[in-house]
């Protein structure tokens, strides 16, 4: 499986466009369940806004589902899922919440304004790549223990969990190349005597970066 990509985090935006109030929440989901729990949360939440508008995007089964809840067919719920196509970004629901203001948008207006909805909270949420690490538990000595986790974060990597006994064995996950380039770190570290062992793989969310 190759990379993907997903929002880094949760985020909300808010805009008014001829008085219409447009509030937008962005979640980064793995399941259908997930994403209708998110939409049912803000149409309780707005219950008494005119629409709350909504797209999901998965990559398990590439499921796709969007409503434009009661705006005209097509200028709310697919413009806010091609924000979503055009960057890429899978495992992802957002719902744009339309307070009506009493001045008509038009479609082409609508369609606008719930594409900047979802972009802006795109935006807020930033991007995060997926991809493959791999999992090390590495054996440390007490003495070693904060000297060993800047090490792991210096090559890139990630302290996932730490089991502490007569020493300690940290989880540490890896992207590509991190553990090689960590292993005679450790071997330096411990004059040779400690070594990592190879604990699986995993898909892990890697820095924060900005949508285009």
């Amino acid at each position: 499986m190759s990379e993907y990509l997903v929002p880094f985090e949760d985020a909300e935006s808010e805009f008014t466009e001829k008085r219409s109030r447009f509030i937008s929440h962005l979640w980064r989901v793995e399941t259908e369940a997930e994403a209708r729990a998110r939409i049912e949360e803000m149409k309780k939440k707005y219950y008494d806004a005119r629409h709350n508008c909504w797209c999901y995007l998965l990559k398990e089964g590439g499921v796709v589902r969007y409503s434009d809840d009661g705006e005209p067919q097509g200028t709310a719920g697919q413009p806010m899922l091609n924000v979503f196509q055009r960057e890429s970004v899978v495992n992802v629901c957002c719902v744009v919440t339309r307070y009506f203001g009493g001045v008509l948008l038009g479609a082409g207006g609508l369609t606008r304004a719930y594409t900047k909805g979802a972009k802006d909270a795109l935006d807020a949420a930033g991007i995060a790549r997926m991809s493959l690490w791999t999992l090390w538990d590495v054996p440390c000595t007490y003495p070693l223990f904060e000297r060993m986790k800047l090490e792991i974060v210096a090559c890139g990597g990630v302290v996932r969990d730490a089991e502490y006994g007569v020493d300690i064995i940290l989880r540490a996950a890896f992207p590509a190349g991190g553990a090689e380039q960590f292993a005679p770190r450790l071997t330096e570290l411990s004059a040779g005597g400690l070594e990592m062992v190879p604990a699986g793989e995993e898909f892990l969310p890697g820095p924060r970066e900005e949508a285009k």
